[in-house]
């Protein structure tokens, strides 16, 4: 065989190899588990750059989603109903998926009241593994304003206040990226088929 002829099949060995790489990798990606229970987004929604304070007191932005499943709740200390119902119901949820590296986050839409102090309180009531986060309104706001959560203060006879909110949870990656969303009334158990059925593939994929 000639030096030129050897060389034209390791270019086709080559090229071929790369094509078969290539699908496999694309169809691995492309059967991404699409669980019933929920919305699914097409394709991963960053959340851009977020700077807030977590109930330790720590600074939390992006960087502190990696390596995670996270789901993501807005809802205030002060709250009556929605908010104690649907943390008691994502403490379920732990111990249904304590196996999963999960992380739950309750970003507070009262942040002039809710401290640091106040959600750690707050949320040792439901799971001490649960992180508050608050900031000023207006990172409150922003954040809120990329997952399309609806919030609103509204004053009460006598001088207090209350606010309106979305009751939803947002699922985001092991990149820290909105992949899912949740609705209420919300199924623990289907939830957590959920998580299951889709962990592997949200924190393994590129």
């Amino acid at each position: 065989m000639s030096s030129r002829y050897f060389w034209v099949l390791v270019a086709v060995v080559c090229l071929g190899a790369g094509f078969a790489g290539y699908r496999l990798a694309a169809a691995r990606y492309s059967r991404a588990p699409v669980p019933a229970y929920g919305t699914w987004l097409p394709h991963p929604r960053p959340l851009g750059q977020f700077a807030l304070i977590d109930s330790r007191g720590r600074r939390f932005g992006p960087s502190d989603l990696a390596g995670h499943l996270t789901l993501m709740y807005f809802g205030y200390t002060r709250c009556a109903d929605e908010c104690p119902d649907t943390l008691a119901l994502l403490a379920r949820l732990e111990r249904r998926v304590a196996r999963l590296p999960l992380q739950v986050l309750f970003v507070s839409v009262d942040p002039r009241h809710d401290t640091p102090a106040v959600l750690a309180t707050y949320l040792r009531r439901f799971d001490p593994s649960f992180i508050g986060l608050t900031g000023t309104p207006q990172q409150i706001g922003r954040l809120g304003a990329r997952l399309g959560v609806a919030r609103g203060k509204i004053a009460l006879p006598g001088g207090g206040t209350t606010f309106e909110h979305t009751v939803a949870l947002f699922l985001l990656d092991a990149r820290g990226r909105e992949v899912a969303l949740f609705t209420a009334p919300f199924n623990v158990q289907q939830l957590a088929a959920a998580l299951h059925g889709s962990a592997e593939w949200l924190l393994t994929r590129g």
